[in-house]
Formats: C-alpha cells, sequence, structure tokens
C-alpha cells in the first residue's frame, strides 16, 4: 500500500519527468542532436586545461583574455539568426560549416599532440592553441542558431490527417522543445564526462608520454562531435521525406504539401538591415580591434559591442507591446547581470591540481557529478521558476551560489586538514569539493530557462530565431564582460603556476598562490552584490508594472 509520501513522489515524477517523455516526438530529435554535440564538446575540457598547464607557457591573465575572445563569437547569432530566418530551406547547409570548423579545431590540436615538432615548425604552439580554441565556438555559434530555428520546424503544427492543431497545443510543444533541448545538452555533457572518468582512470600511475597518448585519444575520439550534428540534418532530412510521402499517398498534391510541411508565408519575415548591417559591422569592429596594438582592445570591442547589440534589440522590439518589453527588457538586464559575475580563473584550477592533488579522474568525476545534478536540478526547480518572478529566482540562486564559495574559501585556508584529522581521513579536500559541487551543480544553468520560455512563448513567429539570436548574443556579452572582469581580477591579484623550459627543465616560472584568498572574497562579495543590485533596479524600472 502507497503512503502518502510515496504517492507525491510519483505525482512529482510523473509531472516533471514522466510527462516531458511522453510529449517526445521523433521530430523533436534532429534539433535535439544538434544540442547534443554542443553537450559533448565539453569531451576535450579537461584535457585542455593540463594541456595548457602542462605545454604552454600562457599566464590566467592571457587565458582570461582569450575567454574573452572565445566568448564574442556568440555575438554573432545577431546576423546568423536572421538570416537562418531569411534562408529557411538552407539552413542545413549552415550545420555543414559549423561541423567543418569545429571538425578543423580538434585537428589542430591532434596534429599539434601527435606531431609537436612539425606543428611547430610553422606556427609557435601557443599560436595553434589560440586559432584553435578561436575556431570551436564560431562552429558551435552556427549550429546553435541553426538548432533554435529547427526547434521551431520540428514542432508540427498539423495533426497526421493535415488538419491544423489547436494553438495551445502548439504553445505547450514549443516549451518542451526548449526543455528537451537543454536535457539534450546537459545530457551530452554528462556522456563526456562519464568518458572521461573511464578515459583518465589511473592517469595519476602514467608517465608524461602515457598521459599525452590519452590526451590524444581524447581529441580523436572528439571527432565524433560534427558527426552527430550531420547526422541531426541527415535525420532531418529523411523525416521531412517520410512525412511527403505519406501526404503524397494521402492524394496531396506538391503545392499542398509544401503548404503543410513548409514555414507559412505569414511566418516568412523581410529582410531587416539593421539586423544585418548591425552584425556586420560588429564583426568588422572585431576583427578590426582585436587585429590592432590599440591598449585595452578587448574592452573597447566589449564595449562598442553591447551598443550595438542594446541598439538592435530597441529596433527588434519596437512592435511589441509596452509591457512586453519592458519584461523582456527587465528579464534579460537581471540576467545579463547574473552571468556577468568575474570568475576566478584558470589559477583556482591550477592551484586545485598542484595544492590539493586534483588529478584529471577526479576532475572528470566532478563534471559527471555536475552535469548529472545539473540535469536532475532542471526538473526539480521547474515548477520552482514556472510559479514565481524571475527576480525572485535570480536573487535565490545568487544568495545559494555566494554561500557555496564559502568551501572553497575554507579549502584555501586548510580546513580540510582539521576536518581530516577529525574525522579519520575521511572529509577531505576531495570529500569537501564533492559536497560543494554537489550542492552547486543544479544552479548554474537555470537562469537562462526563463528567458528561453519566455522567447519561445511571447516572440513573433515569424522572427523566432532572430529574437532567439538577438537576446543570445546580449545574455552571452555578459560572458565576455566576466572574462573582463576576471582578466582585471587576475592584474591585480596575480596568480602563476610553476612553468618549466621544455628543453633544459629548468623553471621560469615559480608557482604563487598567495593572492587566491583575497580573490575568492572578491568574487564572492562580486557574485552576490552585482545580481542583487540589478534586481533593486529592474523592480523600480522596467518591471515595476509587472504584476
Amino acid at each position: 500500500m502507497n503512503t502518502k509520501p510515496n504517492r507525491q513522489w510519483q505525482n512529482w515524477l510523473d509531472r516533471n519527468v514522466y510527462d516531458l517523455a511522453r510529449q517526445m516526438r521523433l521530430s523533436y530529435v534532429p534539433p535535439l542532436m544538434v544540442y547534443l554535440a554542443a553537450g559533448v564538446s565539453g569531451l576535450t575540457g579537461i584535457v585542455g586545461t593540463f594541456f595548457v598547464k602542462d605545454y604552454l607557457g600562457l599566464s590566467a591573465e592571457f587565458l582570461a583574455m582569450l575567454g574573452f575572445w572565445i566568448m564574442l563569437p556568440w555575438a554573432l547569432k545577431m546576423p546568423v539568426g536572421h538570416l537562418v530566418d531569411l534562408l529557411w530551406r538552407h539552413k542545413a547547409k549552415l550545420i555543414y560549416l559549423g561541423a567543418a570548423l569545429i571538425a578543423a579545431s580538434l585537428l589542430i590540436m591532434i596534429n599539434l599532440l601527435a606531431d609537436r615538432e612539425f606543428m611547430t615548425h610553422i606556427l609557435p604552439a601557443e599560436t595553434w592553441f589560440v586559432l584553435s580554441v578561436l575556431l570551436a565556438p564560431i562552429g558551435y555559434v552556427v549550429q546553435d542558431t541553426v538548432a533554435d530555428a529547427m526547434t521551431v520546424e520540428a514542432v508540427p503544427r498539423f495533426d497526421e490527417q493535415g488538419r491544423q492543431l489547436p494553438e495551445a497545443q502548439i504553445k505547450l510543444a514549443h516549451t518542451t522543445m526548449q526543455t528537451l533541448g537543454r536535457v539534450a545538452i546537459i545530457g551530452g555533457s554528462m556522456l563526456v564526462a562519464a568518458t572521461n572518468v573511464i578515459l583518465f582512470d589511473d592517469v595519476h600511475l602514467m608517465d608524461d608520454a602515457e598521459k599525452a597518448a590519452v590526451y590524444l585519444t581524447v581529441y580523436r575520439w572528439a571527432l565524433v562531435i560534427p558527426l552527430i550534428s550531420i547526422a541531426g540534418v541527415l535525420l532531418s532530412a529523411y523525416l521531412r521525406s517520410q512525412q511527403e510521402w505519406r501526404l503524397a499517398a494521402q492524394g496531396y498534391e506538391l503545392e499542398d504539401i509544401d503548404r503543410l510541411l513548409a514555414r507559412p508565408d505569414d511566418e516568412l519575415p523581410e529582410i531587416n538591415w539593421w539586423i544585418l548591417g548591425g552584425g556586420l559591422g560588429f564583426v568588422l569592429f572585431a576583427v578590426l580591434m582585436g587585429l590592432s596594438d590599440i591598449p585595452n582592445s578587448d574592452a573597447i570591442v566589449f564595449i562598442g559591442s553591447l551598443a550595438i547589440v542594446i541598439f538592435l534589440i530597441w529596433r527588434l522590439t519596437l512592435d511589441l507591446e509596452p509591457t512586453q518589453r519592458n519584461q523582456l527588457y527587465g528579464i534579460a538586464f537581471v540576467i545579463f547581470a547574473f552571468r556577468a559575475v568575474p570568475t576566478t580563473g584558470a589559477g583556482e584550477t591550477w592551484w586545485m591540481i598542484d595544492v590539493l592533488a586534483f588529478d584529471q579522474h577526479f576532475l572528470a568525476q566532478l563534471s559527471l557529478l555536475t552535469s548529472g545534478l545539473t540535469l536532475f536540478g532542471m526538473f526539480l526547480f521547474r515548477r520552482f521558476m514556472a510559479e514565481r518572478p524571475i527576480t525572485h529566482v535570480i536573487a535565490v540562486l545568487t544568495i545559494a551560489l555566494s554561500a557555496l564559495y564559502l568551501p572553497n574559501i575554507a579549502l584555501f585556508y586548510g580546513f580540510h586538514e582539521w576536518t581530516q584529522a577529525h574525522t579519520g581521513g575521511v572529509v577531505d579536500a576531495r570529500f569537501i569539493a564533492l559536497i560543494d559541487t554537489a550542492l552547486e551543480s543544479p544552479l548554474g544553468q537555470i537562469a537562462m530557462i526563463p528567458m528561453l520560455a519566455w522567447i519561445a512563448n511571447s516572440a513573433p513567429p515569424r522572427l523566432k530565431a532572430t529574437y532567439f539570436a538577438v537576446m543570445a548574443a546580449f545574455v552571452n556579452l555578459a560572458l565576455s564582460l566576466s572574462q573582463l572582469l576576471t582578466k582585471a581580477l587576475n592584474q591585480v591579484f596575480v596568480i602563476s603556476r610553476e612553468i618549466k623550459d621544455p628543453t633544459t627543465g629548468l623553471i621560469v616560472t615559480a608557482a604563487d598562490y598567495s593572492q587566491l584568498g583575497s580573490l575568492f572574497f572578491i568574487v564572492m562579495f562580486l557574485g552576490l552584490a552585482m545580481p542583487l543590485s540589478a534586481i533593486f533596479i529592474a523592480r523600480r524600472t522596467f518591471l515595476k508594472d509587472r504584476s
């Protein structure tokens, strides 16, 4: 006989998990495969961290600056998103372009590991690494933008007999599609984390040559990433042909079939030269500044890029009702501040590796735990996000994430040594890191879901991909600001790892983590102050009339 708690648990599972599975359709699979490829992209993350630490002489400040340029291509979603809306029938070709860029990035790293001498004869290893790191996000941006558009196409508007589906059913399907997209991305992260746990087993027993062989294996396996997204496009084409054959068998003419399966004429947008011109201006501006020797060019690019994106958002939202427009502005502003919080940078990871002895295998375990609990958190907080204002959601996340910096600070000041001595070695640094990760994991990916749901439900039908692209560009610029702030903090609080000359083996730069504690405190304070200040401002401006 079921007890009341068991019935409540079953009801929760039915509403949040089983219901989502029941709404799954085969037509959703192609865009989900593209999202899955984005999730799987993290396969090389741990390898990249150790490759930089062991083989390259790049500082934490430089890596923070590189992180800024890595995030900048995501602002390209503006013109790409509008082009996808305009070139709806040819969007699959963009998937192939993105796959080619991702494959090129991976092949550079494969050759750098397999034949470093040959590659460095052409260009320095650091230059190859930077080129690889910059090619990959461009490919993922292109694919992600097309996947956003494919989610709109994946939701059917007609039943198997060609009858129009109810509007409420279509809106529900769009919401389900967006949720499944997040599940696919995080599911891909879980898959690669589990793979890394297996590949990095016993890595602490390996010598440098054996570790390099494992790194090379990981990058070779990563070549499956572009193949996953290409398979999604091929499946989409197959499903389309099956629908065409089914409707033809029912007696429909070619024109009728095209009307039923193609995007409706009233959803085809006109060319928005503000979007295309602004996007092109952004690209040219960023490239010219990136190639120039102007001091603080990254900060100048950020300011110019933000101005362009804000102007385009203003132009794009002129047709919305004032209440809807202000609601979107308020949500975007709060999420921007939340995501713009700086991090400690690469120095924290180096400290964990050198001082806490966290190896590749343990970092892979942390990654797996993060992905798994993030996925669980999306289901756990699904109702919480749907039933409460975005300001309430972000406030709770902000306070929780700031509090979860305390274990890192405690570890830096040796708290784990005391707990380890008083618990028979059970509560050591790894135990504390696992618990901290378990608490933090479900919170990080949640903030974007309210905005995605708003766009899916409220943006004009003919401009879904454009809205996704422009708003994503704005919010992703917050991550660029985060990297700029991280770079600035790393200039003030200098953290360095030990760097040896690869030829002589002599120490070129000594390890120095003495300022990491102060950096932890500053980042925790900013992580609390920036989002809460944004919420205070938004509730008295954009969201003041919201019921």
